[in-house]
């Protein structure tokens, strides 16, 4: 996909996600965007920056840390988030460099990030995932056991837990996962829900998304890993 093509489909993903704000009756500024970048280069992401997107999700901490210092020196008002696991070794690099890590699953994860947060005095903005589908090979904290996680994430760890994040199986409608994801935000008094991408997107906007990770539906389809 070439760089005009990229920005074809950003302004075609950024008319759909106003059409479902507005089907939801919604303010389409309560919902960002996240571009996610992962396995792209520098020069194919510029163009989706200078049309105005200032969000961008990825994978990888190594990844990220290649090529983002330049462009966000270069560029203002640039976003970050980790929207990938993060192994408990990098939590030094991934609070260094994200604004926002989507990725928060486990206790040791948290006690590496409550570590990082305080010797940084940096910290970004910290999604709990929840595997709702309880798929084994899938990162994430069960569905029964989010309420006991968040608990010890605040007052064990100390963190402050913005909102929640998940991915649905692929195979199963994504509508049940997503309510089932809002509803224990909702009872955790959390604000924001990282979920919906390229396929789904207006149904997470639906059920209440405040943030959409595409990939995809902006970049084209990914053929080989970031070198």
């Amino acid at each position: 996909m070439t760089d005009t093509a990229a920005t074809t489909g950003l302004e075609a993903v950024r008319a759909d996600v106003a059409r479902a704000c507005r089907d939801a009756a919604r303010d389409p500024a309560s919902v960002t965007l996240i571009v996610v970048s992962k396995t792209f280069a520098a020069e194919r992401i510029e163009p989706v920056i200078v049309a105005g997107e200032r969000a961008f999700g990825e994978n990888r901490v190594q990844e990220a840390k290649a090529k983002w210092p330049a462009l966000m020196s270069q560029y203002s008002g640039l976003s970050l988030h980790l929207i990938g696991p993060l192994q408990s070794n990098k939590a030094k690099e991934a609070v260094a460099l994200f604004d926002a890590i989507h990725a928060v699953d486990r206790p040791s994860l948290c006690e590496a990030l409550a570590k990082e947060i305080v010797r940084q005095q940096r910290a970004p903005s910290l999604f709990v995932e929840i595997n709702t589908g309880a798929e084994t090979q899938k990162a994430g904290v069960l569905p029964q056991d989010a309420d006991d996680f968040l608990k010890r994430c605040r007052e064990t760890y100390g963190l402050t837990i913005s909102g929640l994040m998940c991915i649905p199986p692929l195979q199963e409608a994504p509508g049940p996962h997503f309510a089932l994801t809002a509803k224990i935000a909702k009872r955790n008094g959390l604000k924001l829900l990282s979920m919906g991408m390229s396929a789904d997107f207006a149904t997470a906007i639906e059920l209440g998304a405040t943030h959409v990770r595409v990939g995809s539906a902006i970049f084209g389809e990914r053929t080989k890993p970031f070198t």
